[in-house]
């Protein structure tokens, strides 16, 4: 039965939500991830799920573990391997037989586990931490005892990155592992930040001798980039397969005959140009590394090569969806394969080339695994909805004031009244409202009574590298003029309350609801998650301080900063921040809450601040989604809907 959990939040945090989608070798079954809060509420845990790819038979629970399972594969066979923790443990590998029976572990490195991979041989990867020092799994086990006897917690820094979004690079770093029957081999030894970044990623090839790693490596002045590898698994010898200063690589895929490598390449931006994103394919053995489709003015992510090896199936943002494509390798030539409002992800390939399996969600649907109909693009679920969202959604456009297109989402609650508007800013900045979000889901707003404008202004991609262009090096120029604009136009729309309007925006979506702040006074509310605040003092404490000043040089910073404005704020804001969060530090929050307070005309603040000590860049656990939410509603309704100020009982 379909039931619609938006008017109370335990039913909200109580969905379940997938991730994770893999494919048997056969093409018979799919296995994905499952997350649903613990008993208590502090935590997701997750399990792991099993559905024929036909969608003939309800989806069936594989696993139960108290701590929760992940990073499923198959093996040739068909039994499925997974990472788990037990009684406490470190994460280690496990096999569930295809034949049925109980989980068995095969491989517990000391450091834990984040990536499993197999090849069609059944050769069996992972990556694991290690100590610098460590000469195998065995010697890790022996330091990491020495170092928790001596109550050692110290990290020794050599390089820069120290941090990353929330945890800290070291003391151990990432290596290839190889399971050789009941031993850990290690593959690549201590390899430093090497495997150790965002968009770091790998693949096996089909007859197991050989790996293709994004490779990270140091440039000077504290940066670093992607280039590719090749590691041969027998022996571990590296080779270098791209490595080029003008450009990174991501996401690499070894074709099914194992001869050429799909990759992700990415021109490298400067101040005054942001870059750009390629398909590129390379000779496994060796040789040029071939562009295609460069004239395609989108931006390819994760490759999935067709079983023919002719094409790749690839993701990409495109005007508020995010459809999957087929690129011919050889032409250039892109066809859509999904014509709907979706934003697929997971994308798999039947052995047979019929079908294409991934996850789809929406802004007005959560992510479930469906089948693609190469033949003729039709779309079907695997898996029943768990419910019904509470409205409706719709799309706004307007100019912007350079003539540019411009266009949003709107969800609207069924009502005959006008509604109150909220302006979600998106973050990123180089991202757009095409998915559903979790951690910002427009449907609470709209079960309470909102209309939620969702706008894609410049720096949003799926319109051109042009439109990206627009506010490069510039934050708070065309962003800013483009979300005004937009903003009038929902206005206009006759359900729509223009007198009760307010802000909100996470990360650069934080950013731009401090600049909205400072540059205008007709929001009556303003909420900021997460964000930048003084730009000079975030680009030199955030865990990337290279990727920002790669755009912004010195005079930009100053210039787009919002905290030069705050004396021209005057709207009641709502600031949020996490104390473990890296990309964003907390110093930002922090000096925020202190700018706007120190403006304070008498002793009582329009203001608050509502401070995680145990969250960071996101708000993750289940309780805390539910504090972070009441507070929102809470502050939104004292200003917007002119109800009294009511503490939420989370927050005592």
């Amino acid at each position: 039965m379909i039931s619609s959990p938006f008017d109370d939040l335990d039913d909200y945090v109580r969905l379940p939500r997938i991730t994770d989608l893999r494919l048997s070798p056969h093409g018979d079954r799919l296995v994905y991830t499952v997350a649903v809060p613990d008993s208590k509420k502090n935590r997701y845990v997750t399990s792991l799920w099993e559905v024929a790819t036909s969608g003939q038979t309800p989806a069936r629970r594989l696993t139960w573990g108290a701590e929760g399972e992940s990073g499923s594969a198959f093996t040739p066979d068909g039994d499925v391997l997974f990472v788990a923790k037990r009684d406490g443990d470190k994460a280690s590998l496990w096999l569930l037989p295809a034949a049925g029976g109980e989980a068995r572990q095969i491989a517990a490195p000391s450091g834990g586990i984040s990536k499993v991979r197999v090849s069609r041989s059944g050769t069996i990867v992972l990556t694991s931490p290690l100590f610098p020092s460590a000469t195998d799994p065995d010697h890790d086990k022996e330091i990491r005892k020495r170092r928790d006897d001596a109550g050692v917690t110290a990290i020794l820094h050599e390089e820069y990155p120290v941090r990353s979004w929330d945890r800290h690079l070291g003391p151990d770093q990432p290596r290839l592992l190889v399971v050789d029957g009941d031993r850990l081999r290690d593959l690549t030894g201590h390899v430093g930040r090497a495997l150790d970044g965002e968009n770091a990623g790998w693949d096996i090839s089909p007859d197991g001798t050989t790996i293709v790693a994004a490779w990270y490596v140091a440039e000077p002045s504290g940066t670093q980039r992607r280039t590719l590898v090749a590691i041969d698994v027998a022996t571990g010898e590296r080779r270098v397969l791209a490595d080029d200063p003008d450009y990174e690589y991501a996401s690499p895929v070894i074709s099914p005959d194992g001869t050429r490598v799909a990759v992700t390449a990415l021109r490298r931006s400067t101040p005054d140009d942001l870059g750009d994103h390629w398909l590129a394919v390379v000779p496994l053995a060796g040789g040029e590394v071939r562009l295609v489709a460069t004239d395609w003015d989108r931006w390819p992510r994760d490759p999935q090569w067709t079983a023919d090896g002719a094409a790749v199936v690839v993701a990409a943002d495109d005007h508020g969806r995010v459809p999957l494509w087929r690129v011919d390798v050889e032409t250039g030539g892109t066809t859509r394969l999904t014509p709907d409002d979706g934003a697929y992800t997971d994308a798999l390939i039947s052995p047979d080339g019929r079908w294409v399996y991934a996850l789809r969600a929406a802004v007005d649907s959560p992510p479930a695994p469906v089948r693609v109909s190469v033949a003729d693009l039709t779309i079907e679920p695997l898996t029943e909805p768990e419910f019904r969202i509470p409205g409706r959604l719709e799309e706004v456009t307007a100019t912007a004031e350079d003539g540019a297109p411009l266009r949003a989402w709107i969800a609207l609650p069924e009502s005959d009244q006008p509604a109150p508007m909220l302006l979600w800013i998106h973050g990123g900045p180089y991202m757009s409202w095409n998915a559903w979000s979790w951690r910002w889901n427009p449907w609470l707003a709209v079960a309470k009574g909102y209309a939620v404008l969702l706008p894609d202004p410049a720096l949003s991609v799926g319109y051109g590298k042009g439109f990206v262009q627009r506010g490069w090096g510039q934050w708070g120029g065309a962003p800013y003029t483009d979300l005004m604009m937009i903003t009038d136009a929902a206005l206009e729309r006759p359900d729509i309350d223009a007198g009760r309007i307010a802000a909100m925006g996470g990360s650069y979506g934080g950013y731009m609801a401090n600049w909205v702040a400072g540059h205008t006074d007709r929001f009556a509310a303003i909420v900021t998650h997460a964000s930048l605040w003084s730009m000079g003092q975030m680009m030199r404490t955030t865990d990337l301080a290279f990727d920002f000043l790669r755009e912004m040089t010195a005079a930009a910073a100053e210039a787009n900063s919002p905290d030069r404005f705050a004396d021209d704020i005057t709207t009641p804001m709502l600031v949020i921040h996490g104390e473990k969060d890296y990309r964003v530090p907390i110093g930002e929050g922090l000096r925020l809450w202190w700018d706007l307070s120190v403006r304070v005309n008498g002793t009582e603040s329009p203001h608050k601040f509502l401070y995680f000590p145990d969250e960071n860049h996101w708000i993750l656990a289940p309780n805390h989604a539910k504090v972070w939410y009441s507070t929102v509603f809470a502050f939104l309704a004292q200003h917007v809907l002119g109800e009294p100020w009511q503490r939420p009982e989370q927050l005592g």
